[in-house]
């Protein structure tokens, strides 16, 4: 062999490199996750999702890659970064954080195979025909925050009893904020109390929503569940202690920074669950014969550091009833 032959094989085998294992990346299946918030609240979550994938026998970045879209809080570019999964014919999409972006990866696809984690009535939005028989070609968990309003009112009444005014801060662009409303003010008639609704959609609307809170004086406070408003957690947290306002959050990302208490379904254990469902479908099963789950853990969580400072004290009921309580 000459050398400008020898050159032009070792040129050739370079070439041919990237391209060799371009083609094995491309070969393992990739799963498309789209969310409606910002990466860094869902850290954690995606941990679990990835768990979940593994005991289903896919593992990331040797059986399946996984592509992330993230709309940080800005909903209207869902239909966008759905449509761009769909380009790229992932193989599962997975849309994460309220009915909108599965409404959108539907838009997207009627064909790949959609896992959604969503805390709305996916009924009531017509993502599927029922629980039990989801139908087309979505599936997932039902992480049913809207439904425990009820709830949260409950375990704000207990804490403070005696509070004249309880308000709740929504967000105007969750797609689910209406049935919110509705949750919140039938709740609140249960107990027979008023319940004052105030909307923030971007950062410093949360500021004003805070000083309105202060102007009305608001005894208590129940902050709805949504993506935009757990990347905001901290900024919601700190408003809420400066103005000396008891309040209860959807997840307990709050309450371990530093919020007073937190109920709602655990998220780790939602996501989970998905991360094993996208498996299922990854190795053959069909959206429409997986029934839709529902969560069977909830987590209700109490800062005692928090209430110490409020100068509240937890009522037992509470403290047995709590599945961690915070007490540096």
């Amino acid at each position: 062999m000459d050398r400008r032959t020898f050159i032009g094989g070792v040129a050739s085998a370079l070439l041919a490199a990237p391209r060799t294992a371009q083609a094995q990346r491309s070969a393992i299946p990739v799963v498309g996750f789209l969310s409606s918030a910002q990466p860094a609240p869902y850290t954690p979550f995606v941990v679990a999702f990835r768990q979940g994938l593994n005991e289903a026998g896919y593992v990331e970045g040797k059986d399946v890659a996984i592509e992330f879209r993230w709309a940080e809080g800005h909903y209207d570019r869902l239909p966008t970064l759905a449509s761009d999964l769909g380009r790229r014919q992932v193989a599962v999409l997975v849309a994460i954080g309220g009915n909108a972006p599965v409404l959108a990866a539907k838009t997207a696809t009627s064909t790949i195979p959609i896992v959604f984690l969503s805390g709305g009535d996916p009924v009531k939005a017509g993502i599927v025909a029922s629980l039990n028989r989801p139908g087309g070609n979505v599936t997932g968990v039902n992480v049913i925050f809207t439904a425990l309003v009820p709830k949260d009112l409950e375990f704000l009444h207990q804490l403070v009893p005696k509070a004249a005014k309880i308000s709740a801060l929504v967000n105007p662009n969750y797609p689910d904020v209406e049935l919110q409303r509705r949750e919140l003010q039938e709740a609140a008639t249960v107990i027979k109390q008023q319940i004052h609704v105030v909307s923030a959609g971007r950062e410093r609307d949360i500021d004003a929503a805070f000083t309105t809170f202060v102007r009305q004086k608001t005894d208590a406070l129940l902050v709805a569940n949504d993506p935009f408003f757990l990347s905001r957690r901290d900024q919601i947290v700190a408003l809420a202690a400066r103005h000396t306002i008891p309040a209860i959050y959807s997840e307990r990302q709050y309450t371990v920074a530093g919020g007073l208490m937190s109920y709602g379904p655990s998220l780790t254990d939602a996501f989970h669950r998905g991360g094993m469902y996208a498996g299922k479908i990854l190795k053959g099963a069909k959206p429409a014969d997986l029934p839709v789950e529902q969560p069977t853990k909830f987590e209700l969580v109490i800062n005692l550091k928090t209430a110490k400072a409020l100068g509240l004290t937890i009522p037992q009921s509470l403290l047995q009833r709590a599945d961690q309580v915070i007490d540096p």
